[in-house]
């Protein structure tokens, strides 16, 4: 009964996991862990996005200070 089971057994050591990405893996700030170097193309939204947040948390918080 060969089903399930491996017939021959395969040396690992001889293969070689190869990765290989199109996206850079460097950082936009040398020194920073975070970004990464993909990050303005990948979120090329994000100023807008957090400006427009930064802003309402302020009308907010002028807000309550009335």
């Amino acid at each position: 009964m060969d089903k399930g089971f491996a017939t021959k057994i395969s040396d690992t050591k001889k293969t070689k996991n190869i990765i290989s990405s199109k996206e850079s893996k460097g950082r936009l700030i040398s020194w920073s862990p975070w970004p990464p170097a993909n990050f303005k193309t990948r979120y090329p939204a994000f100023p807008l996005v957090l400006t427009i947040l930064i802003v309402f948390a302020g009308q907010w918080y002028i807000s309550l200070l009335r």
